[in-house]
């Protein structure tokens, strides 16, 4: 008997949300705009409602639809949104934690340039508002790494640089796992991170790009140097977040 392959169909939801979302990205229907029913889908794609919404739920998952009330409206993805779905992919290509640090060693200095350059007061006074948490959390012997998170993403949003924002994002969060491996071993290095941060901080006061970049870099060579001397092997996946 001849060997012959199984056919293997796309479910019919995936058409459907593949379709709507070609749709939307080729601006047929802007952002903002109400999307049309279930009913009106079902009708349009002959098929039941069921598999409607699940393609509709997909768009959701996605950031290119949100709820308002009742309808579905059309929304634009902000970097946040899909820097979840890039972080479970990368950990799920088993990244390291020395491939993380080699990508933020390239974008964390690059976010330092631009933001010494175009920060505004407000961006400041954000920063010396984290600096202040920051701080209150090392003296109180308390984590400091959902601070630590805020204040590098305060940077790279300085930069006023959407690509920039949308390659870094899931880095940012691969990241985090990196700051939690160092820290119960090291816990002296909570201050040395809030020294370096302070640094970075007068350097984008003064807009001395230099000074930021300078500070960047050797913040994120205590960051590896960390793993050195918890004992930690950078080159092992990181693992699921769980």
């Amino acid at each position: 008997m001849m060997d012959i392959p199984k056919l293997q169909m796309t479910p019919a939801y995936r058409v459907v949300s593949d379709d709507l979302r070609q749709r939307i990205v080729r601006g047929e229907v802007q952002a903002g705009q109400a999307f049309p029913t279930e009913t009106d889908l079902a009708t349009r794609f002959g098929v039941h409602r069921s598999t409607i919404r699940e393609g509709l739920r997909q768009l959701e998952q996605d950031g290119l639809l949100q709820r308002m009330g009742k309808r579905l409206v059309v929304s634009i993805p902000q970097h946040k949104d899909l820097a979840h779905a890039a972080e479970r992919a990368l950990r799920m290509h088993q990244v390291t934690y020395r491939d993380v640090w080699e990508v933020a060693s390239t974008l964390e200095p690059m976010c330092a340039r631009l933001a010494a350059e175009r920060i505004t007061p407000d961006e400041l006074v954000q920063l010396e508002r984290n600096l202040d948490v920051t701080a209150a959390l090392v003296q109180g012997g308390e984590s400091p790494i959902a601070a630590t998170i805020e204040f590098h993403s305060l940077v790279a949003e300085a930069t006023h640089n959407q690509a920039l924002l949308l390659a870094r994002a899931p880095v940012s969060l691969l990241m985090r796992s990196g700051y939690a491996a160092i820290a119960p071993a090291l816990p002296q290095s909570g201050a040395r991170l809030l020294e370096a941060h302070r640094q970075v901080f007068e350097s984008l006061k003064q807009h001395d790009a230099e000074s930021a970049v300078a500070w960047t870099r050797k913040h994120l060579m205590d960051h590896k140097r960390g793993f050195e001397f918890a004992g930690l092997n950078m080159d092992s996946p990181i693992p699921d977040a769980g």
